[in-house]
């Protein structure tokens, strides 16, 4: 397996961008691309919390629950951040952090930090950063064909099919400390699968959304402790 990184280093903005092509006998073929901007320096500290929510939208889908739970379970377990689930987070600030009510900026939260009620419930969650994720897995392309035929001396499977996923994902970093946004971080994962029958069907599968949830997970952790974003790490 091949394994090259591309960085471009400038104010507040990171790109790196990986091919993850293996031959098909060995997986499927991904491509993987992540982006960051910082406009506020981050450091979290030992005791304060994050918490992942799916990003409001008034139409269409957003980021799926299973996809926040890998993100956040990989944070911690990767990281050692303290992970807030974002289920228990919205009841305790009930109804403030709902789609409907959230905030649409970060500066709005000012206003909610002026609630006693809500300033309390905060600061007995110890959230520090809300990381808003918007984004989703879909099919994009396939083609191909493969059949299948049994007869009585046997059977098997003749041809090749194959389809094209993609994970687009883009993370809004939110301060409540500061009632400021912290930065923006998002990536992309292209991934071929493929099916081919020689006898019997044998699957090549790009694990797409599963490397997407671990890049994203890696970033988020690495945004927060501050780290340099012109350090890629290997």
């Amino acid at each position: 397996m091949q394994h090259e990184i591309g960085k471009m280093t400038g104010s507040g903005s990171r790109y790196g961008g990986a091919a993850l092509c293996a031959a098909l006998v060995v997986s499927g073929c991904m491509t993987a691309k992540l982006e960051e901007t910082r406009s506020l320096t981050t450091h979290i500290a030992e005791g304060e919390g994050v918490v992942l929510l799916a990003k409001p939208q008034v139409e269409g889908s957003t980021a799926e629950d299973d996809f926040l739970d890998c993100v956040s379970a990989r944070m911690a377990r990767q990281s050692g951040i303290r992970m807030h689930g974002n289920n228990e987070f919205q009841d305790a600030l009930f109804p403030w952090f709902e789609p409907s009510t959230a905030p649409q900026r970060a500066e709005g939260v000012t206003q909610l930090l002026e609630r006693q009620l809500v300033r309390q419930r905060i600061e007995k969650s110890g959230v520090r950063y809300i990381v808003w994720v918007d984004g989703l897995t879909r099919q994009t392309d396939s083609g191909g064909s493969l059949s299948c035929a049994l007869s009585p001396a046997g059977g098997g499977c003749i041809g090749f099919g194959w389809w094209e996923k993609e994970s687009d994902y883009d993370a809004l970093v939110w301060d409540l400390k500061q009632a400021k946004t912290a930065g923006t971080i998002s990536t992309n994962v292209v991934g071929t699968s493929a099916l081919v029958g020689v006898l019997v069907p044998l699957p090549f599968i790009a694990r797409v959304r599963s490397a997407a949830c671990n890049r994203l997970a890696d970033q988020i952790s690495g945004f927060l402790r501050g780290d340099d974003p012109s350090v890629e790490a290997g």
